[in-house]
């Protein structure tokens, strides 16, 4: 251990906090909170560790703490931190599944629409309803029951909904705001859990039309209980009281949890969430992390009630919630916390297996690939590939891989600009240079390893840029390949000394991925750009032909084949002046000889 990470543990101090990680870099790689910061930050340099949280102490390089009045306080500033720095050792949920609401608008003449978006406009929202096609069976049977309109911007004439007696008419009627109040005051009573009620109320109806010789009346309340009973039969009761609940429960196994969230709406559990990520902390203490960003998401609404494990601090929890929090000892919520953790045990086990097998051609493929090229820390790598044919539209390409996955985000494209003609080693100077002196000058995150796609002549010029223009050491490795154009060897440094991988093992198939990937973006990017300067070529060369009249030639003719085979009289017909038909004509008339 440095002196310095030694002489920094030895004055922590004894109160909660927030720890920040750092890399050799600079970067925070994670955050973490503790009741007792000396305790918890003396934990990773004692003892041994698990693959996965050696990985992390392996990178510390430093750490800063900021120490807070109470454990509250330390989660809620680990979650700003987290969300701000986005460590790459620390999860960040990041759900796109965004799910529906139901909604009252807030309009003069209100609708009950289906969205996936909240906002504070004054309607009044529903759910979520984290299955979709519950969301939307609700409202085909609130839309047949309840006549609001259902138009999105008012006609001039009644629709089909009027006529049958699913909408008031609003666009030729004069519909009172006491009549829409009512309507939304029983739409609302009913997406409360009230449709107990409701179908009684229906019910007295029915019998009341029939005895009336409203058949016809009769009928359709008759199918508005039907279809009421259907939709509520489809998911089995499981509580009596109608409240909307989360329902909690974790497993643990090998450094990895996962969670699952049952979704109470109504008494019913309508739907579940799995999520499963690496730990590094207490389980206690990674679980409240996740549940902070689990409702800090906005597709993620709290409910009336949160139900926790045992194992989880309440009185924490539910002062950082701001809802109740209940840890059942018996009856059916105890039931349906111990059945979330028993899925979230089966879906561990069930998952382990790809997960070994994804950190094996990953996580693992790195760390040896970093001891072959006795790279300490090998996390991030950037590589780089030309393509050009007969020197024409010369560009490169960048991508990266951290920790064995690709960063697409990251991926970056060069057009070659100081370059004439098909020379590999300048126009890798150029691109290097231009890349790592961006890299510079914005304090981007320098890579761990350099990759070029090439041999001892595009890595020596990619050395020479980095050591004698920049100042820069990183290790700078080549792909070399064979005569089937296959990955063949590594080499490494000014010397181009080879590294002897075997071929079959998952670090070899780290590198074939590596360079395929960057080939393939760099040779779509070339022909993109090689079709484009074809089409244009041909006609950019032409006097009074400009980019509109380009567009308008190509347009009126369909392809720049029959463009060459009409007459003036057909080009002026485009819409261009004589002369420039006349410069078109004579410009395909040379060329052809």
């Amino acid at each position: 251990m440095q002196e310095k990470l030694r002489e920094k543990l030895a004055v922590l101090p004894d109160q909660p906090g927030c720890y920040l990680m750092k890399d050799k870099h600079g970067t925070i790689i994670y955050v973490g909170k503790a009741k007792v910061l000396k305790n918890r930050v003396r934990s990773y340099f004692t003892g041994t560790h698990d693959g996965k949280t050696y990985r992390l102490v392996n990178e510390i390089a430093d750490f800063e703490y900021i120490v807070t009045s109470s454990n509250l306080e330390a989660l809620i500033l680990e979650l700003n931190l987290i969300k701000k720095h986005d460590p790459k050792y620390n999860i960040m949920l990041k759900d796109d599944k965004s799910y529906p609401f139901l909604k009252i608008t807030a309009e003069k003449q209100p609708r009950l629409v289906i969205t996936r978006t909240v906002k504070k406009d004054k309607g009044r929202y529903f759910g979520p309803y984290p299955n979709s096609q519950a969301a939307h069976e609700t409202k085909k049977l609130l839309d047949r029951m309840y006549p609001l309109r259902k138009c999105t911007n008012i006609p001039d004439k009644v629709c089909l909904y009027y006529h049958m007696g699913q909408c008031l008419a609003p666009c030729i009627k004069d519909v009172t705001e006491e009549q829409n109040r009512e309507i939304v005051d029983q739409i609302t009573r009913f997406l409360n859990g009230g449709h107990k009620d409701i179908r009684s109320e229906l019910e007295v109806k029915m019998y009341e039309a029939a005895e009336k010789l409203e058949f016809e009346r009769a009928k359709e309340l008759r199918d508005q209980m039907a279809h009421m009973d259907a939709l509520m039969e489809k998911q089995k009761m499981i509580m009596g009281d109608l409240l909307d609940r989360d329902i909690f429960g974790y497993a643990i196994d090998k450094g990895w949890m996962c969670v699952q969230v049952f979704f109470v709406r109504q008494g019913k559990l309508i739907e579940r969430d799995v999520s499963m990520f690496p730990i590094y902390d207490e389980p206690e203490e990674e679980f409240l992390t996740f549940i902070g960003q689990f409702y800090a998401q906005d597709n993620h609404f709290k409910p009336k009630e949160i139900v926790l494990p045992n194992a989880i601090d309440q009185e924490l929890a539910q002062q950082f919630l701001e809802v109740d929090v209940s840890q059942p000892k018996t009856g059916k919520r105890k039931e349906l916390v111990d059945l979330a953790s028993k899925n979230a045990d089966i879906a561990l086990r069930e998952k382990f297996s790809l997960i070994e097998r994804d950190e094996e051609r990953t996580i693992k493929a790195v760390e040896n690939l970093g001891r072959a090229l006795e790279i300490p820390t090998l996390s991030r790598i950037e590589a780089f590939d030309n393509s050009n044919i007969q020197g024409t539209n010369p560009v490169s390409a960048m991508i990266v891989f951290v920790d064995g996955k690709p960063d697409k985000k990251e991926y970056r494209k060069y057009k070659i600009k100081t370059v004439q003609g098909p020379d590999d080693y300048e126009s890798m100077r150029e691109v290097v240079r231009r890349r790592y002196s961006r890299v510079l000058r914005e304090h981007l995150p320098l890579p761990d390893l350099i990759i070029i796609d090439g041999g001892k002549g595009q890595l020596g010029a990619a050395i020479d840029v980095l050591e004698n223009e920049l100042g820069l050491s990183i290790p700078v490795a080549g792909l070399m390949k064979d005569e089937k154009h296959r990955t063949s060897q590594l080499i490494i440094g000014e010397s181009a000394r080879p590294i002897e991988l075997e071929r079959s093992s998952q670090e070899f198939y780290l590198l074939q991925r590596i360079q395929d990937e960057v080939h393939r973006f760099a040779i779509t990017f070339h022909r993109h750009l090689h079709g484009k300067s074809a089409i244009q070529s041909v006609l950019d060369e032409i006097p009074g032909v400009g980019e509109k009249r380009r567009k308008q030639l190509l347009k009126h003719f369909g392809s720049v084949k029959k463009l060459k085979e009409a007459s003036i009289e057909e080009i002026t017909a485009a819409g261009v002046p004589k002369n420039v038909a006349e410069a078109v004509r004579s410009h395909f008339e040379q060329a052809s000889f």
